[in-house]
């Protein structure tokens, strides 16, 4: 489909991992001509790259091949995201549409300091592994750094592999810093080798794609975990890992199936 510039435009706005900053993502991206669109540069603005489309084409190709050889493919990657939880309740909807003639500017307001969990999770059809809190020896609260982020590689989630045949199962993640350190990516493939799906992997994740947690898991927790208004970050914790211990197999593998449909 060609964009003559002057039909209404369906813009998706899709969250950038941890900063909370939005991406403002043309409907007509799925066409293979791309038009240039209007970004608002501010706090809460990212652009799309017009190259992104192109990025994502070649991923899909690559997918679609592995599944061909291995119909069961996509069942054997392990999708992982980081993910913040406010006390306040404040939660980052994702994938919001806004039909408008020209590029909406949208601002979204939050608190200067507010309380916060960063938690991180693994999902495939599988099951889920985590979810990871990142705090310090005193149990308190952390974002993420390079540091933390492969500490929990090396003693969380490796250790948790144990249980599964990791010569059968991949590995991804998204572009940010943290995860894509040259350091992290050495340590990843250790243990995944070639399997590793990931911004300067042997596999290349598309720059701001949306993985099965941002389709899925954040969005789904988010919606149950301050149904009884917590008051404390130790409850709202043990909500997150109530929420995701509840959720069933067949949920997981309809998710993984649906991944398929959207790229």
């Amino acid at each position: 489909m060609r964009s003559n510039g002057n039909e209404p435009h369906n813009f998706e706005l899709q969250s950038n991992d941890l900063d909370d900053t939005w991406a403002v993502t043309p409907h007509f991206l799925n066409s293979y001509t791309t038009p240039t669109c209007q970004v608002i540069y501010s706090q809460f603005g990212l652009a799309i790259h017009q190259n992104d489309h192109q990025a994502r084409r070649r991923f899909v190709e690559w997918a679609q091949n592995e599944i061909a050889v291995v119909p069961d493919f996509h069942k054997r990657i392990l999708f992982s995201d980081e993910a913040h939880f406010w006390l306040n309740g404040y939660v980052n909807k994702q994938n919001c549409r806004i039909w408008s003639e020209a590029n909406p500017q949208v601002y979204v307001e939050t608190p200067l300091h507010p309380e916060k969990l960063t938690v991180w999770c693994a999902l495939w059809a599988g099951g889920i592994i985590g979810p990871y809190f990142f705090k310090n020896d005193k149990g308190h609260n952390l974002t993420v750094n390079g540091d933390r982020y492969r500490a929990m590689i090396t003693n969380f989630f490796i250790p948790e592999l144990n249980n599964h045949d990791v010569q059968e199962l991949w590995f991804q993640q998204d572009g940010g810093i943290c995860p894509t350190a040259r350091a992290t990516i050495d340590l990843l493939k250790d243990t995944f080798g070639d399997r590793l799906i990931s911004r300067f992997g042997p596999v290349n994740w598309p720059p701001r794609s949306c993985d099965s947690l941002d389709y899925f898991l954040w969005g789904y927790v988010k919606s149950l975990v301050y149904a009884d208004k917590p008051q404390m970050l130790d409850y709202l914790e043990d909500n997150i890992r109530r929420v995701i211990a509840d959720i069933r197999p067949q949920m997981l593998e309809k998710v993984i199936e649906n991944w398929t449909s959207r790229y």
